[in-house]
């Protein structure tokens, strides 16, 4: 096990599958993430305005550098539907160090 470096994993929740593939397309293809994994049926249990609330969503898993973090997340603001929307950015201290490696290699 590898120290990660500036390796850091984003989480975020969407609505739907098509504005999941729509948020993870375009993160990868500006090279603002190496790779998001849509992690399909998760529920979300939360207080909005005072009032439980229960979603269905999905999880999307953005792995990205910080570097690129201040880049990554203004365009994830711009994609999202949610006018609120989770970012949750957590460092990454260990892992395979090629993997690692390519997720570096893979950011702008």
């Amino acid at each position: 096990m590898e120290e990660g470096g500036n390796v850091t994993v984003l989480f975020t929740t969407v609505p739907d599958q098509e504005t999941a593939v729509k948020i993870g397309e375009a993160l990868v293809t500006e090279s603002l993430a190496a790779c998001c994994t849509i992690i399909p049926n998760v529920q979300s249990i939360y207080k909005w305005e005072g009032e439980v609330q229960h979603e269905a969503e999905l999880l999307l898993m953005i792995k990205t550098t910080q570097v690129g973090y201040s880049e990554l997340h203004d365009r994830l603001i711009e994609l999202h539907p949610y006018g609120l929307p989770e970012l949750l950015a957590l460092p990454v201290p260990y892992g395979s160090e090629p993997y690692l490696e390519w997720i570096r290699e893979s950011i702008r």
